[in-house]
C-alpha cells in the first residue's frame, strides 16, 4: 500500500463516486479508478462495489476506510504540529461553509492569505445539511454555518449578524411601502433554496410560527439563481442582507419593509470539540473576529428600516 492509494481511496469512499474524488484531487478519473485498483490488489479482496449506479463499500473497504482515515488524521495532525513549530510561515487550512456566507467570507480568507503567503487554503461552499455531514466526518479544520449543530459536540464562536430579509424587484407593487404585514407577503409567490438549507428552514419556521404557510413558486439551488429569478419577476424570496451588497443603491433588486423582519441569524465558526486547533486555524477565528459587526459592512441606503 502506499499512502498516494489510501488518500485516493478515501476520497472515492467519502464521495462515492471516482469523478467526483478526480475532481476533488485533480486527476483523471482512469488514474483514480488504477490507485483504487492497485490498493485492492495489494489488500485482496474487493473494496468497492457497484449497486446500480451507485458506489458502495464492502465490508473489507469499511474496514480499510476507517484505518485509511486514522492514519490520514494521524498525518494531518503531524503536519499540523510542524506547522504550529513555524507559527504562521506555513501551514493548510480548509474551511467549509454554508452557502449564505459567500458573499463574506471568501474576502476575509483572501485578506488572510495575502497576510500569511504561505499557507496553503481550500474552501468549500455547501448548504447546511451537506455541512454537517462533513463536520462529523472531520473533513474540516473549520466551518462556518448558522445555528451550532445539535447532531454534533463542536466549540462554536459567534462571529457576525446574519440579517434575513424579504426580496424583491425594485419596482414590485410592494417596493417602498412600510410595515407590510405578514398577511399581505405571504400572498406572493416564494423562490426557495433546495431543502437543506438554513436560510430555507428559518423562513418556513418563521411563517409556520406566525401561523401561515407559503406559495412556493420555485426551488433552486444557489442565492444566485434565486436572485436572478427575482430580477426575472418571478416572485420574492428571504435572502441574507449580505447578498445585497453588491446590488447597489440603485440595484434591481431592493430589501421590501416587511413586519417581523429582518430576521436576524447569527454566523458561527465551530469546530469539533476536542479536534487539535492549528495555529493557523486558530489565527483564522482571530482574523473573522476582527471583523465582527455586520452593520458596519452594510450601507445605510441598503438598509433602510431597523
Amino acid at each position: 500500500m502506499s499512502l498516494r492509494q489510501i488518500h485516493i481511496f478515501e476520497a472515492v469512499a467519502r464521495h462515492r463516486s471516482y469523478t467526483r474524488a478526480a475532481e476533488e484531487l485533480h486527476l483523471t478519473q482512469p488514474a483514480v479508478f488504477t490507485q483504487v485498483k492497485h490498493l485492492e490488489d495489494s489488500v485482496g479482496f474487493p473494496l468497492l462495489e457497484r449497486a446500480g449506479r451507485q458506489i458502495q463499500l464492502t465490508e473489507t473497504g469499511r474496514e480499510v476506510l476507517a484505518t485509511s482515515r486514522e492514519m490520514l488524521d494521524a498525518i494531518g495532525r503531524l503536519d499540523m504540529r510542524l506547522a504550529d513549530m513555524q507559527g504562521l510561515k506555513r501551514g493548510r487550512l480548509r474551511v467549509a461553509m454554508v452557502t449564505t456566507a459567500e458573499y463574506r467570507v471568501p474576502r476575509l480568507l483572501a485578506e488572510f492569505c495575502v497576510r500569511y503567503p504561505g499557507i496553503d487554503a481550500l474552501l468549500t461552499v455547501t448548504n447546511r445539511e451537506k455541512l454537517l455531514a462533513r463536520l462529523a466526518d472531520n473533513e474540516d479544520d473549520l466551518v462556518i454555518l448558522g445555528a451550532p449543530p445539535k447532531e454534533v459536540d463542536v466549540v462554536a464562536t459567534h462571529i457576525a449578524d446574519n440579517p434575513l430579509v424579504v426580496v424583491a424587484r425594485n419596482d414590485h407593487p410592494l417596493a417602498g411601502k412600510k410595515a407590510i404585514p405578514l398577511a399581505r407577503i405571504v400572498e406572493e409567490s416564494f423562490i426557495l433554496r433546495e431543502s437543506g438549507s438554513g436560510t430555507r428552514l428559518a423562513t418556513e419556521t418563521y411563517f409556520a410560527k406566525q401561523g401561515f404557510s407559503l406559495k412556493v413558486r420555485m426551488e433552486l439551488g444557489s442565492t444566485e439563481a434565486i436572485k436572478q429569478a427575482i430580477a426575472g419577476g418571478l416572485g420574492v424570496a428571504v435572502l441574507s442582507h449580505h447578498t445585497l451588497v453588491l446590488e447597489g443603491e440603485n440595484g434591481l433588486l431592493q430589501p421590501l419593509d416587511v413586519k417581523g423582519f429582518p430576521l436576524w441569524r447569527k454566523w458561527y465558526v465551530a469546530y469539533r470539540r476536542g479536534k487539535h486547533l492549528s495555529a493557523v486555524a486558530a489565527a483564522f477565528i482571530e482574523h473573522l473576529l476582527a471583523d465582527h459587526d455586520c452593520r458596519k459592512s452594510l450601507p445605510n441606503t441598503l438598509f433602510p428600516f431597523p
